[in-house]
């Protein structure tokens, strides 16, 4: 998949998504400092990771670009579920995938995870991670 893209770090806002250090993050805060005599405004971004939920900061001129992740949110079935994984088929392509249950499920829907339900599903960078439940025929 194309995997991702550059973004002025001035036209980022909370909510939205960035890379750092290689790892997919949800914006939580951005602070932007004005101008000094001899330097540009920099953006201080504080994120959280999608997939490790590791809170992660980095500062960067307003001017520069950041890479984004292009994230595809998905719908699949899960097919089948073990103590550490949830097999789903994603259901346009059916294709089957093994989903880590500790890294790859969001943590409210961890226990409600049942075979035969429909679940959104991003997938980004080569990696999978179930966001929502789906409810009937959406």
């Amino acid at each position: 998949m194309g995997d991702k893209t550059k973004v002025q770090v001035g036209k980022l806002k909370p909510g939205r998504y960035v890379l750092i250090d290689d790892e997919p993050c949800r914006i939580s805060d951005i602070t932007v400092s004005s101008p000094g005599k001899h330097g540009s405004a920099k953006a201080r971004i504080v994120a959280v990771g999608i997939f490790d939920k590791k809170v992660r900061s980095i500062v960067k001129p307003t001017s520069a670009e950041i890479d984004v992740p292009i994230i595809d949110k998905r719908t699949a079935q899960v097919i089948a579920l073990t103590p550490d994984t949830v097999q789903l088929m994603d259901m346009e392509t059916y294709e089957l995938y093994d989903v880590p249950i500790e890294t790859g499920v969001e943590d409210e829907i961890k226990d409600q995870l049942r075979e035969g339900i429909n679940v959104e599903y991003w997938e980004t960078l080569g990696r999978i991670k179930v966001m929502k439940l789906k409810g009937e025929g959406e």
